[in-house]
C-alpha cells in the first residue's frame, strides 16, 4: 500500500506497521463508495477484495479481541479467528477470540465459531442470560436486560486481559459503541465501486449526534482507500 497522509510517500508500507498502534477499541469496516458495507450478496466479501482482506487480517492480528454482533454471527459465515504463519509469529501467539454481543442468545451453537475455534469464542450477553449458554463457551455478562457495554468491555479488558479490541460490525453493534462513546477509532476501507444495490446496507444506524472525525493516515492500495479516523468526543 501507499500512504497519502501523513505525507505521500513512494514507498511500500507494511499493514501491520501502519497499524500497530492499537487503540482501546477500533471499529474496522469496509464499504463502497456510495456508503453500503453489504455487496449485491448481502455480504462484504466483494467490497474491497485482496486488499482489504490483507488490512482485515492484519487488524485482527493486532487485535486482544474481536466484538461482532450476533446478527452477523447468525449469518454462519463467520467462521472462527485463524492466522496465517507469518502473522501469527509476529502476534507472538494463538489468534485472539471472537466476542459475540447477543441479548437474546439467538444463536446457533453448533457453528464453527463456537465448536472449532482454537482459541474459545466469547459470548458477551446479560445477566439473565447468561445461563442459557451452553457449558464450556466463556461468558462475558454484563446488564440485566440490555447488555452493557461499558462493562462488558472493561471485563474484557481488566478481568480477561484483552487490552486491545476490534469491533467488526455489522452495524448495528458499531453504532451503540459509537453512541456510547466507546470508540476510539474507525478504520475505514473504501472499495473502488458504486453499488446502487437493493441489497445496500448503511455503514451505522441513528447517533445521538454529530460525531467529529479527524482523519489521522491515509493509504492506497489497489484502488481501496484505507482511511484512520480518530473519533472525538
Amino acid at each position: 500500500m501507499r500512504r497519502l497522509l501523513p505525507g505521500p510517500t513512494a514507498e511500500d508500507i507494511d499493514p501491520y506497521e501502519a497499524y500497530g498502534d492499537a487503540p482501546a477499541l477500533r471499529l474496522g469496516m469496509v464499504m463502497s463508495a456510495d456508503g453500503s458495507v453489504t455487496d449485491a450478496e448481502g455480504w462484504t466479501d466483494g467490497l474491497g477484495g485482496a486488499a482489504d482482506f490483507r488490512v482485515f487480517r492484519t487488524l485482527r492480528a493486532l487485535a486482544g479481541a474481536i466484538l461482532v454482533g450476533a446478527a452477523t454471527a447468525r449469518t454462519g459465515r463467520l467462521g472462527p479467528a485463524r492466522l496465517r504463519p507469518d502473522l501469527r509469529a509476529r502476534r507472538g501467539g494463538p489468534p485472539a477470540p471472537i466476542a459475540v454481543v447477543s441479548r437474546s442468545l439467538d444463536l446457533d451453537w453448533r457453528l464453527p465459531l463456537f465448536t472449532e475455534a482454537e482459541t474459545p469464542t466469547i459470548v458477551v450477553t446479560t445477566e439473565r442470560a447468561r445461563d442459557a449458554v451452553p457449558s464450556g463457551i466463556p461468558v462475558v455478562a454484563a446488564g440485566d436486560d440490555d447488555v452493557d457495554l461499558p462493562e462488558a468491555l472493561r471485563v474484557l479488558r481488566e478481568d480477561l486481559g484483552h487490552e486491545h479490541l476490534l469491533c467488526e460490525g455489522g452495524p448495528a453493534l458499531a453504532t451503540a459503541l459509537i453512541r456510547a462513546s466507546l470508540v476510539d477509532e474507525l478504520c475505514l476501507n473504501i472499495a473502488p465501486a458504486l453499488l446502487g444495490s437493493p441489497r445496500h446496507t448503511r455503514l451505522l444506524g441513528v447517533l445521538d449526534a454529530e460525531v467529529p472525525v479527524e482523519p489521522v493516515a491515509v493509504h492506497l492500495d489497489e484502488g481501496v482507500l484505507f482511511v484512520r479516523y480518530r473519533l472525538r468526543a
